[in-house]
């Protein structure tokens, strides 16, 4: 009994002198046999559908355990119904991300409806994209070749997916900073549906991302089926040289406050294609699924895949760095007041 209790004392300031002999502990990962849904805040076959599926077989590489990931679209709003899904819905467990556009960030900040999530509490594993260029495009039939025409057209009918999406936004923008007389917007469509009424002369214009035009629609664009009129470059001063050269929407605006509007929206536009998590997920968790998607973002192969099916490169924003973004996002109340504006359906504001 005495050496018993002798060697229990020597083991123990072995322990507490950490000499003692390690002892490994057997344990699955935490994603080992699971599965991970990614709420995807549009319609299949858009631009952020066709990312996401180049970063998930990346993703789900640096995951340690290896889960299965699969996609839910949940369309409406430009992405704010999958944000409130995400902020009021989804358990806090790390099985559930969402996958949303950048009206994650316009919803909050402009208060716009149908927005229940509050924008600074939300959890960011990063964005595939760190801006994209937009540009204003008319279909080829309608004649409109030159700025002139298009000034000189009344009721030009201007397509978009609904009212507060960035597409519908920049849309008003290109709008009202070139001086259309009286445009119409008409919403309602999908983005993939939206490129077909533009083929089939539904709607005469859109606003588009630059990677949208050059990837979705690369076979119009190259037969000439647009044309280009005015780019907002993001981030400012950046044009994509796949493009025609065209003027800058800034060179329109009239006066500071009219800079500081395509400056607000190119903010917005800053964190592309954010991934998110909800309030509430434990820190262990999102260090390992920011840790997996860093490195994903790194791999030379996810970029391969990324160009293969965008027609450019990514540009991708960490968690850390998204974080940064939203907290430094400008909040000035008078250039706000005018971009929930150009987010509304009410008539553009007089210049």
């Amino acid at each position: 009994m005495r050496s018993e209790k002798i060697c229990g004392a020597i083991f123990f300031l072995l322990l507490a002198s950490g000499s003692a002999p390690s002892i490994a502990f057997s344990q699955l990962p935490y994603y080992q046999r699971k599965t991970i849904k990614v709420i995807r805040g549009g319609e299949p076959g858009g631009t952020g559908d066709m990312q996401a599926r180049a970063l998930i077989p990346f993703f789900r590489k640096y995951i340690p355990g290896e889960p299965a990931i699969v996609v839910e679209n949940m369309p409406g709003a430009a992405g704010r119904k999958a944000a409130n899904h995400i902020y009021s819905t989804a358990k806090p467990d790390g099985f559930t991300i969402g996958a949303v556009g950048a009206g994650l960030v316009a919803g909050p900040i402009l208060g716009l409806a149908g927005t229940q999530y509050d924008l600074d509490k939300l959890i960011y594993l990063g964005s595939t994209e760190s801006g994209d260029p937009y540009v204003f495009v008319s279909r080829k039939e309608a004649g409109l070749d030159s700025l002139e025409k298009l000034r000189a057209a009344t009721g030009l009918r201007i397509g978009a997916q609904a009212v507060g999406h960035p597409i519908f936004v920049s849309g008003r923008m290109f709008a009202y900073l070139l001086g259309l007389k009286d445009p119409k917007m008409v919403v309602g469509y999908g983005g993939p549906e939206l490129d077909i009424a533009l083929a089939k002369g539904e709607v005469d214009a859109r606003a588009n991302g630059a990677d949208t035009i050059l990837q979705r629609n690369r076979e119009a664009f190259e037969k000439g089926l647009f044309n280009v009129h005015a780019s907002i470059t993001i981030p400012k001063g950046k044009f994509d040289p796949r493009l025609p050269k065209v003027p800058e929407l800034d060179t329109f605006a009239r006066n500071e406050k009219e800079r500081q509007l395509l400056n607000l929206f190119r903010t917005f536009l800053y964190p592309r294609w954010p991934y998110i998590l909800p309030l509430g997920t434990p820190a262990e968790v999102v260090k390992i699924l920011r840790a997996a998607i860093a490195k994903a973002f790194k791999d030379p192969e996810f970029h391969k895949e990324f160009k293969k099916l965008m027609a450019n490169d990514p540009t991708p924003l960490t968690g850390e760095e998204m974080e940064t973004a939203i907290r430094e996002l400008p909040r000035d109340p008078e250039i706000v007041g005018l971009y929930k504006k150009m987010a509304d359906h009410g008539p553009l504001p007089p210049r």
